[in-house]
């Protein structure tokens, strides 16, 4: 992957400008579909919304208790798609759900609910279809849990992701069919002809450079930045959540809870030898630049997931946290949890196509619906073809055999076992240019952080060949570190001049960068 501002000159199909996980799908669609397309991102590849989740793929459980079957389906069906199509990005998490005495649904209701979800899964076979558990066979798949008043539980399937990586693969897709797909790249203005939108003015973050882009179609994917219009705030209702990172616990599923106070649900999910607890789902109305987490957040989260834990998390052990911003179509809903999370296109009388809502798992088949209607404007039929292709670093060769012929490779290497695990999820079949970095210089197979499963040499092949500007797109996207450790500029300092000569900083760039990184 390659940035190139200067090759937003000329003519397109069809500009798409926000470059989360809407505008990555749209752009991989379109440009396997034959469009000349541009992408272009203000910020870093999903250095928003679409870095800021729970990390799953799923239906969506929760939504069966306020009749959404529709969002529900379509959504299981996506995370079917994502399973065969991309192996290697998504994979399969069990969740646990315990029934206690004083719980909100019963054993009776959930196993409706998850009889019911496993039906519009279309009665999948292990490891998604859900299982029941008396209690002490419950406690032994989750023996941190408050035993007092437990009568069993459940456990079902659904799958698990890096959402960030998602979209990095997907903006690298799109660059290898033809899509020019530049970050840093910032809206100006959208440019209008005849009372149509004809394209757009985009500065360049890096040289300061202002270009006049020009095309067919135009689709904005800006996420919680559409709400910078009039308009866009009468379409849209932004919901807050936030993540806290935790040590991990002696498990390798994740849980699925119901908050004490007030009835919102969240999870316990175990990633990159972590726990993320989360999410909040609180309405937004504050600085879309600058989302923060509160104290309150931080207090709400912890005293939630404390009222089911043997022994309780106190804030000292939190070791980072993130905060994002969704878009939900506008509704008159008192309570924001039964807000619909699906999805719309909305076309404003320029002209200009508007992604308003979805979810991470469904983005694929909302963006080939945005391609479809771009299609149609521009008097082109071609069939979606994102559907049954293969994601581009997924491996060809059977999953099973290839991850044993990785992990054998990265044991020789001198790379640790869990580390490789990682690597094969992080990159498919890109792992071989992190071997043959490790083969040159042995030492680069070592761990960053000594608990966590990253190597140094994937951080250079991040900084070589994944559109890097600065050094949070590395630590906080491309491998989250910044997130999952608390690290000092002492700890920095050597990882920017690691990775100087590659991206071309100097001493004072260094500082600059490891500066921003602890801000």
């Amino acid at each position: 992957m390659k940035r190139d501002f200067a090759a937003l000159q000329g003519e397109f199909d069809l500009l798409v400008c926000g470059g989360g996980i809407y505008g990555a799908w749209t752009a991989y669609d379109a440009a396997l579909r034959g469009l000349k397309v541009a992408l272009v991102e203000q910020g870093d590849w999903a250095g928003a919304t679409s870095s800021s989740s729970s990390k799953l793929i799923h239906g969506g459980l929760r939504y069966l208790e306020t009749y959404d079957f529709k969002l529900v389906r379509k959504a299981l069906k996506e995370r079917r798609l994502l399973l065969r199509i991309a192996p290697h990005r998504v994979w399969p998490l069990r969740f646990g759900v315990p029934v206690y005495a004083d719980s909100r649904n019963g054993t009776l209701l959930l196993k409706a609910g998850l009889t019911l979800y496993d039906t519009l899964a279309g009665f999948p076979g292990e490891p998604m279809r859900h299982h029941h558990f008396r209690k002490q066979a419950f406690s032994r798949h989750f023996p941190f849990l408050n035993e007092d008043g437990l009568h069993g539980g459940f456990t079902y399937g659904d799958a698990q992701t890096d959402d960030a990586r998602l979209v990095l693969e997907l903006v690298a897709g799109a660059q290898a069919q033809g899509a020019v797909c530049v970050n840093y790249a910032k809206l100006v203005a959208w440019n209008e002809q005849d009372g149509k939108v004809c394209g757009a003015a985009v500065q360049d973050g890096v040289g300061g450079e202002t270009l006049q882009v020009r095309a067919r179609q135009c689709v904005s994917t800006a996420g919680p930045w559409t709400t910078a219009t009039e308009q866009g705030r009468i379409w849209c209702r932004l919901s807050k959540g936030i993540h806290l990172v935790l040590p991990a616990l002696p498990i390798s599923e994740a849980i699925l809870l119901t908050a004490k106070k007030d009835g919102r649900v969240f999870f316990i999910i175990p990633w990159y030898g972590r726990t993320l607890l989360g999410t909040t789902d609180t309405d937004y109305r504050g600085d879309i630049d600058n989302v923060m987490v509160e104290d309150a957040d931080v207090e709400y989260l912890l005293e939630a997931a404390n009222g089911y834990l043997k022994q309780a998390w106190t804030k000292a052990e939190v070791i980072g946290s993130y905060a994002g911003v969704r878009v939900m179509k506008q509704s008159d809903a008192a309570n924001l949890s039964a807000a619909s999370r699906d999805w719309e296109l909305k076309t404003a009388s320029n002209g200009l196509h508007h992604a308003i809502g979805g979810k991470l798992t469904s983005a694929r088949e909302d963006a080939a619906m945005i391609v479809d209607t771009v299609s149609a404007r521009l008097g082109v039929r071609v069939p979606c073809a994102s559907k049954g292709r293969d994601l581009p670093w997924k491996p060809a060769q059977d999953l099973a055999a290839w991850v044993a012929d990785m992990a054998a490779q990265a044991q020789r290497l001198g790379i640790d076992a869990d580390s490789a695990k990682w690597l094969m999820r992080r990159h498919g079949v890109r792992i071989a240019q992190v071997f043959e970095i490790v083969a040159e210089t042995p030492q680069l197979a070592e761990r960053i952080v000594p608990e966590l499963p990253f190597i140094h040499a994937d951080l250079l092949l991040c900084a070589r060949e994944e559109m890097v500007v600065h050094l949070p797109d590395l630590l906080r996207r491309r491998m989250p570190l910044l997130i999952l450790a608390r690290l000092d500029a002492v700890q920095l300092h050597p990882l920017a001049e690691l990775l100087a000569p590659v991206l071309g900083w100097d001493e004072r760039r260094i500082a600059q960068e490891v500066g921003d990184c602890i801000a």
